[in-house]
């Protein structure tokens, strides 16, 4: 089962907006974006691995943690359907 998730978020009680990966701390999709949505962030992408292309971020290994890709003052930029936080950038093919 091949469980690598990415989420763009952004919590605006913090004015942070961060790219995060999990590959093994979930089994499904959605149980991420809870986890996330339960602390207070806005999801602004989601996307399975088979979703979004790696960009400048290097993949990650299989682990039981959340992994911060990249994180910054203020909302992550979508700029012709690629996120940018701070200068980490991937393509998701889904946006919310």
């Amino acid at each position: 089962m091949n469980n690598l998730f990415r989420i763009t978020g952004y919590c605006k009680e913090l004015n942070v907006g961060f790219i995060a990966d999990s590959y093994g701390k979930f089994e499904k999709l959605w149980q991420f974006s809870s986890h996330l949505i339960n602390k207070g962030v806005e999801i602004i992408a989601v996307n399975a691995s088979d979703k979004f292309t790696n960009g400048n971020i290097e993949p990650t290994k299989p682990n039981d943690n959340i992994i911060i890709r990249a994180c910054d003052m203020g909302r992550p930029q979508l700029v012709n359907g690629v996120i940018t936080v701070k200068d980490k950038s991937y393509k998701p093919d889904t946006n919310i």
